[in-house]
């Protein structure tokens, strides 16, 4: 019963300081990575390739062709993300990673 009440406590816990975790911090973070030229220049021509994609006609178009569409955006996407941005882990991701090992 105890377990249950603990498990409890820690869930309310976390749900109550969810949305202050998930906060956006705005333009407070002084700190931004910068892009090097060929990093920007490469973002652009992901950016130009979205904008292309957009505005084709998918009625016209045949399964296969919009499945590999699909699999173009998601590999832009991916690259996109890779380039622009690091490793991010939440505070209550490593509240729950710290209980679990001082449980276990």
């Amino acid at each position: 019963m105890k377990k249950i009440a603990y498990f409890l406590s820690f869930a309310l816990l976390f749900t109550s300081l969810a949305p202050a975790a998930m906060a956006k911090d705005g333009d407070n973070n002084p700190e931004k990575k910068e892009l090097s030229p060929e990093d920007q220049a490469r973002l652009e021509e992901l950016d130009s390739r979205i904008l292309e994609i957009k505005a084709m006609d998918f009625k016209a178009m045949d399964k296969s062709e919009r499945k590999e569409i699909r699999e173009e955006l998601r590999e832009i996407n991916k690259e996109a993300k890779e380039r622009g941005s690091g490793i991010y882990i939440s505070t209550g991701a490593i509240i729950i990673i710290l209980l679990l090992i001082l449980i276990l």
